[in-house]
């Protein structure tokens, strides 16, 4: 996704909310360019309108049954060093103005990497 933006003046930032070490890592792993901040208090995420899931999107009867089968098989169940129930997001902005925000209606609810460089190369060609 990231060489799509080379030589176009755009730059990403990939902002999460575990603690650096840990967004180093997954910058790491997943091989991302360009800055990895850590939003750990969520101001970021607040600025943007971004929300909580309801706790029947995230922790569904289908849910609970895939976590009772692993407890009942002996599996421990992992504990969340994260707020289970936040929702991430994705946004475009120029000159610190939100221009292109999308926010998901559930937890698997995410835009694509193809889709948000589409709408940065859209905003970009605008102004």
């Amino acid at each position: 996704m990231q060489e799509r933006l080379d030589g176009t003046g755009i730059g990403m930032v990939t902002v999460g909310f575990s603690p650096p070490e840990a967004l180093a890592a997954l910058a790491g792993h997943l091989g991302l360019r360009g800055p990895v901040l850590s939003d750990e208090h969520r101001d970021v995420y607040r600025l943007l309108g971004f929300r909580r899931a309801p706790i029947l999107a995230v922790y569904s009867p289908g849910t609970l049954l895939y976590y009772a089968r692993r407890r009942l098989r002996g599996h421990p169940l992992p504990r969340p060093v994260e707020d289970t129930r936040q929702m991430g997001g994705d946004a475009v902005t120029r000159d610190a103005t939100i221009v292109r925000r999308f926010a998901p209606s559930s937890p698997d609810d995410r835009v694509t990497p193809a889709r948000l460089v589409d709408a940065a190369l859209r905003v970009r060609g605008r102004f």
